[in-house]
């Protein structure tokens, strides 16, 4: 058996890392003249920038491709992992330990007994929205100055359009598990937070592709763009401008609009749903500044009168030389991402002042067109996505998004295509 594979993002090429340690033939056909999708690292004036994800989370199947490609030497995991809220005019520690909420001022005592009757509240509905879960469960004021900021901010998107079964599936899971979401809360907070620490590597999260894609460049193909996936009769055919590529097994790991334009014939009802799946679209300020915090980042508060959705602290995570990656956008604001470099360059480095107390410097501006997936209510257009036999998608429309989600989903659909062959 022949698997194709279309996309060489982290999807795509952990996927054809597990099929080669289960001895299944594949060909990886990329568009792009690079390895990675939207995990992209490079250096400009000397500084070394993300211009996707931030961080991963060293889980188990991240921990395992680490291992697996001799890169253990080049983690780098991050300082401390406080992160914080902007509310009220100031920044304010969110809580991830008992003792940690205990002290947060971001939350009220009344705002604190309010997630004590959590146990108390009706199950989760597929169909309410993220923010109505929220304020249900934990109370208003939870809500506004911890969960939404937090959840929102993630996501570049407003909780008050994301139904709860495109945007919580994995909560709902949780609290059929243990009757409540206050039990599993607990009990990631009495272990101090999540048990996989933030990683990146020395030269930053583009590291791990592209390392993938060197362990198996005989069968990836860049520059090599898909045209078209073709049914035959005994199995597909990958048409590309230069050659076909035939194939038993096809699997299509790139965004939702790509995926449309690839099975609009061999699949029209899967594609015309895909082309409607929303995503947010996202500017990345990235900043020069000397500042003395420690910690992750933050969020802001929806109220607070900023444009800025959060900012992930490199400099005290990875110890990056002062950079600081600031989100606009998204959601709320999706106009935005469309202003010239300098307006968006002006407000991320003023209301980095505002916020930090330290001047910054802009060092470069990039565009996420299609960022984050939105998980609202066009997500219900996955309901009509059906795929022939043989051919699958894996990408953030199909499990979750982050890498860590990303790899997790590439190994399983490799065991599963291993016991195919």
């Amino acid at each position: 058996m022949t698997v194709g594979i279309v996309g060489a993002g982290i999807t795509g090429l952990a996927l054809a890392h597990h099929l080669d340690k289960g001895e299944v033939e594949y060909v990886v056909l990329e568009a792009d003249d690079e390895p990675g999708g939207v995990i992209r690292s490079g250096r400009v004036n000397g500084y070394l920038l993300e211009w996707g994800p931030q961080r991963l989370r060293r889980t188990n199947p991240v921990d395992e491709l680490i291992t697996d490609l001799g890169l253990d030497d080049e983690v780098i995991e991050a300082g401390d992992t406080k992160l914080f809220v902007y509310a009220n005019g100031a920044l304010r520690r969110a809580p991830f330990s008992i003792e940690e909420f205990g002290h947060t001022d971001l939350l009220s005592w009344r705002g604190k007994l309010d997630v004590l009757k959590e146990p108390q509240t009706a199950p989760a509905e597929p169909d309410e929205t993220a923010a109505k879960l929220f304020t249900r469960k934990f109370g208003e004021e939870v809500y506004e100055n911890l969960l939404g900021p937090l959840f929102g901010g993630t996501y570049g998107s407003e909780p008050e359009r994301m139904p709860v079964e495109h945007a919580l599936s994995g909560v709902m899971k949780l609290e059929q598990k243990y009757g409540s979401l206050l039990e599993p809360a607990l009990k990631r907070a009495m272990a101090g937070g999540t048990s996989a620490p933030a990683i990146s590597f020395e030269e930053g999260v583009q590291t791990l592709p592209e390392t993938l894609y060197d362990a198996h460049a005989e069968n990836v193909r860049l520059e090599t763009p898909v045209t078209e996936v073709r049914e035959t009769e005994d199995g597909y055919v990958l048409e590309t401008d230069a050659e076909e590529f035939a194939v038993n097994e096809v699997v299509v790991t790139t965004p939702a609009a790509v995926s449309a334009d690839l099975l609009a014939t061999l699949a029209p009802t899967a594609a015309s749903a895909l082309e409607r799946l929303n995503y947010n679209p996202l500017a990345l300020v990235h900043l020069r500044a000397d500042c003395d915090r420690d910690g992750f980042g933050y969020q802001v508060r929806n109220d607070e009168g900023l444009d800025t959705l959060g900012v992930s602290w490199n400099a005290s995570m990875f110890g990056r030389d002062g950079v600081y990656t600031v989100f606009l956008g998204g959601m709320r604001n999706p106009e935005l991402v469309e202003e010239d470099d300098e307006t968006l360059g002006s407000i991320a480095a003023t209301e980095f002042e505002k916020v930090m107390d330290a001047e910054a410097d802009v060092l470069n501006v990039a565009r996420l067109r299609r960022g984050f997936p939105a998980y609202d209510t066009s997500w219900d257009a996955l309901d009509e996505v059906r795929m022939p036999e043989g051919v699958h998608l894996a990408t953030n429309y199909t499990a979750r998004m982050g890498v860590p989600s990303r790899i997790r989903e590439a190994r399983q659909l490799a065991e599963s295509l291993a016991n195919r062959a």
